[in-house]
């Protein structure tokens, strides 16, 4: 599969080296009769990264940048260059590479010439043929050609069917910016230059497959500024747009209220056009944003300037995420790709959108467009029923129908995206049976077998066969988790993904993102979120994974899962692959013995529990520490012999707590004792009741046998989880009527009560009150004490944010107690790679030190010496101490330390101590 709704088994799948393992794959093929298609990202929309035959992946060897020419402002990629790092070696030169896709982290140039995209700069600087110099390719017949201006290069045929049709190239295409559509004929025309390697731009992998490119760079502005200008509705910006272009911006984006959901920093309005200007200084972008604010002053509600980088930053996402977020109706309803992308001329917009809005009104369907409103092209994903016969036949008519208005309106069927499978069949609307029958006699002295992305652009497949959703089930699956968001259907939990890749990344998309740790390991599609997530489709769909929830290919891809949960956040449409790893592991070892690891440490509150009431824990780590005791009893837990087993602390919390006095009355807030709190971490439960008494706060412990069950979620024991979490919720109950906040100080706990509890015991109303009533520490401070000052730390503090509280509680609340301490600094990203039980499982260690080698070891090896090293999840520092030998700490366990210094200054200038 792709990002389309298309879905293809190939038979092969080759991963080239160089060109001469193209050409020879390519031979292979036609000796065989067995089609080819090149395969970048695999985030093409309209279907045409599919295919039945060999399939040609650029994106493990061929990414090579083989030389930039700053001088020249130009580069020699391979195809399977991904485009930010194209753009990350031209930019200390300056420079960049124009076109930036919204998938700008992933997609390659190969892709991007094969679709010829765009992005949101195209006003600007034009689409991927507005930029490409020349090409190298292997065509149909095996000859490697250079193309490039004039007909040198050009296949045998080529040039007396483009002089027998100049009048037809000559009036034949519609003049647009984003005219994508079909093959660029119109370039070969003698006074344009005879362009050869602007036509192959778009042609999809049908005429040839590119092995080199040679790429125009541009001068990258040293500044930009970012004017946010509001309008009352999608109509009114989309007609706005056209009359900014002479002010000469980078970008005109355009979105309307429906997409946009809970993002804040926008003007008021209905709708909003983003343009970006550029400048030699700040001074001068932030000039030339004010200058676009006045030109639009008449039909704006509100406006704002944005000239700061992190703001810029965080509105962009909210617009580059759109593909995402867009799969989603605000119901939470299902939507699709299919006609992502027409472009009309920019003038025509506004009567476009209107007419676009009534057709989908006709059909009784639902869209959010948005898009480059500069260039007249929209986005838009729409509420399709792609899953019965009746929804099928309905949208082969709408979009029979949408094609009639783009062409009514001048438009291009595609405008970015190309036309693969899901519009080709609708050419002749825009272009007629004559220039459609000479792109298929070029497609054949290109390509004479016939073997090149065949279905495609040419004598194309209809455009509702190959849907990925016919073989999945109708009846929704038996499961644990309620899927609350998918109408507890697991189909629709994995029919989230729909390829748009942004979990596919060398490095994380933002400073804070986690997603996906193990891809940015290994590499390998099976260890994306995607891939997982495509994998459990195949599963469901029983054609290639015949052997359901026994599947050895499934459980392989998630082994290396960290179950993070960093796609429930930074996954635009919201895919939650630790949830489905949990689910898959129930059902897969229903009945069946466990791996030792889901026994030790899966069963960890029980074991800790025993060593608590036999008080061995000396003993216990005495026989943990070294030797063959030690070796063994790793090697019975399915423990990585790597990892030093961590030590059980003498004295739990709730020993400790017992032992004090406490104040008589109803409680503030409960302070959750949660496994690793009580029995390893014991420190930090009284850091945290130190502060929290000290803010004024009186604090409850729950009774024993509570646990929020954690441990066995993420080993997929999820009868002994909901049974746990039911008998923990008996206890709790008193706690719950009367309302007091549960703070909880470990993140996965926070993030086990928020999320998990709710979703496996949907049933039982106390859930949802339970999860409702958590807080992490700092949430709770700011919310019960916000008049309290903590002690002033002044330091910096270096860490990394746990990525369970990243996924689902969230850190704001974090950043400002850090800030009011005195704390300065940012934690990075990502994942410690622990995770819990992931980083102690045999076989895992490698993986497990490669993630915290990512971005948590080295922010603090750059750290200054005396800087805080913060760290609130157990795994987080236990992953420190036991690679960096570095003491990582709870916020509590600072700010209590800041307390105690406080008050030991303050007796010492007491008159007392004078």
């Amino acid at each position: 599969m792709d990002a389309s709704n298309y879905r293809r088994v190939p038979a092969a799948v080759v991963a080239p080296r160089d060109a001469d393992d193209v050409a020879a794959a390519l031979a292979v093929c036609r000796e065989h009769g067995v089609p080819l298609v090149p395969r970048g990202a695999g985030t093409s929309i309209a279907g045409q990264a599919t295919g039945a035959g060999v399939v040609l992946d650029f994106t493990r060897h061929m990414r090579r940048i083989v030389s930039l020419d700053p001088g020249e402002r130009s580069a020699v990629v391979q195809p399977g260059v991904v485009l930010d790092d194209l753009r990350s070696a031209a930019a200390p030169h300056g420079l960049t590479f124009g076109p930036d896709p919204s998938t700008h982290s992933r997609c390659t140039l190969g892709g991007m010439i094969g679709n010829n995209s765009c992005g949101s700069h195209s006003v600007a600087w034009g689409t991927t043929a507005d930029n490409v110099h020349a090409l190298r390719v292997v065509d149909g017949s095996g000859a490697r050609r250079r193309l490039a201006r004039g007909w040198d290069g050009a296949p045998e045929g080529l040039r007396p069917l483009v002089d027998g049709g100049l009048a037809l190239l000559r009036t034949g295409f519609p003049e647009l910016p984003r005219r994508i559509s079909g093959y660029a004929l119109d370039a070969l025309l003698p006074e344009r230059g005879t362009d050869l390697a602007r036509a192959f731009c778009g042609s999809e992998g049908t005429l040839g497959v590119l092995t080199e490119a040679v790429v125009r760079l541009v001068d990258a502005p040293r500044a930009r500024a970012l004017a946010v200008l509001g309008y009352a509705d999608e109509s009114a910006a989309a007609e706005a747009a056209a009359a900014l272009l002479p002010h000469g911006p980078l970008t005109v984006e355009g979105m309307a209220s429906d997409l946009v959901r809970g993002a804040n920093g926008l003007p008021k309005g209905g709708a909003w056009l983003f343009v970006e200007t550029g400048g030699e200084s700040p001074a001068e972008a932030r000039a030339r944003a004010r200058t676009i604010v006045r030109a639009a002053a008449g039909d704006t509600v509100d406006a704002l300037v944005v000239d700061d980088p992190a703001g810029q930053r965080a509105l962009w996402r909210v617009r580059e995420d759109a593909s995402g977020t867009a799969t989603r109706m605000p119901d939470g309803s299902e939507a699709w790709p299919g006609w992502e992308d027409c472009a009309v001329p920019p003038a025509r917009l506004g009567a476009y959108l209107r007419d676009f809005r009534a057709l989908l009104t006709d059909h009784g369907l639902r869209g959010t467009p948005y898009g480059h409103f500069g260039d007249g092209c929209i986005h838009v994903r729409i509420d399709f029923d792609l899953l019965t016969p009746a929804g099928i036949a309905g949208f082969r008519r709408f979009s029979e129908d949408l094609a009639d208005v783009v062409v009514a309106h001048g438009g291009s069927l595609s405008g970015e995206h190309g036309d693969g499978q899901a519009r080709a069949e609708l050419l002749p609307k825009m272009y007629g049976p004559e220039l459609v029958g000479l792109f298929e006699r070029v497609k054949d002295v290109w390509d004479p077998a016939g073997l090149l992305n065949p279905g495609m652009l040419v004598r194309p497949a209809p455009l509702d066969a190959d849907l990925r959703f016919a073989p999945l089930p109708r009846e929704p699956v038996d499961v644990v988790f309620g899927y609350p968001q998918d109408g507890g259907d697991f189909s629709a939990a994995v029919r989230r993904c729909v390829g748009v890749a942004k979990c596919r990344t060398a490095t994380p998309t933002s400073p804070t993102a986690v997603m996906c740790p193990s891809f940015r390991v290994t590499g390998e599609e099976e260890h994306s979120t995607r891939g997982r997530a495509h994998l459990l489709h195949e599963m469901l769909a029983g054609e290639v994974v015949t052997d359901g929830w026994r599947s050895t290919e499934v459980k392989d891809a998630l082994d290396l899962c960290l179950s993070c949960k960093g796609c429930r956040s930074d996954c635009p449409v919201g895919v939650d692959m630790a949830t489905y790893k949990a689910e898959f592991l129930h059902h897969h070892y229903e009945g069946r013995r466990r791996p030792a690891a889901h026994y030790s440490m899966g069963l960890l509150p029980r074991w800790l529990r025993a060593v608590a009431a036999t008080r061995t824990a000396r003993v216990v780590n005495a026989l943990a520490r070294v030797g063959p005791l030690a070796a063994l009893g790793k090697r019975l837990g399915g423990i990585a012999p790597e990892r030093a087993v961590p030590e059980v602390a003498p004295r739990t919390f709730r020993r400790w707590w017992r032992g004090r006095r406490r104040p008589a009355g109803a409680p503030h807030v409960v302070l959750w004792p949660d496994t690793f709190t009580d029995h390893l971490s014991p420190s930090v439960g009284r850091a945290a009741v130190a502060v929290l008494e000290d803010a004024g706060l009186s604090v409850a412990v729950p009774p024993r046998g509570v646990c929020c069950g954690l441990t066995y979620v993420s080993t997929g024991q999820l009868d002994r989880a909901r049974a746990v979490m039911r008998a923990m919720l008996d206890r709790m109950e008193p706690l719950l009527d009367a309302g007091a906040p549960v703070v909880v100080l470990e993140p996965s706990c926070a993030a086990a009560l928020r999320a998990d509890l709710a979703e496996l015991l949907g049933d039982d109303p106390r859930a949802q009150r339970l999860a409702a009533a958590v807080r992490t520490f700092a949430q709770a401070l700011e919310e019960l004490a916000p008049e309290w000052q903590p002690p002033h730390i002044g330091r910096s503090a270096v860490g990394q944010t746990h990525c369970h509280q990243h996924a689902v509680l969230g850190d704001a609340a974090e950043r400002r107690l850090r800030a009011k301490a005195g704390l300065a600094g940012d934690l990075s990203g990502g994942c410690c790679g622990l995770a819990g039980n992931f980083g102690f499982e045999r076989g895992h260690y490698d993986v497990s030190v490669a993630c915290a080698e990512e971005q948590l070891l080295p922010s603090v090896a750059a750290a200054d010496a005396d800087a805080v090293v913060l760290a609130d999840g157990f795994s987080c520092r236990t992953q420190l101490a036991q690679l960096a030998g570095v003491r990582g700490r709870h916020l509590a366990e600072v700010l209590a330390e800041g307390i105690a210094d406080r008050d030991g200054e303050r007796r010492d200038q007491s008159p007392r101590h004078s």
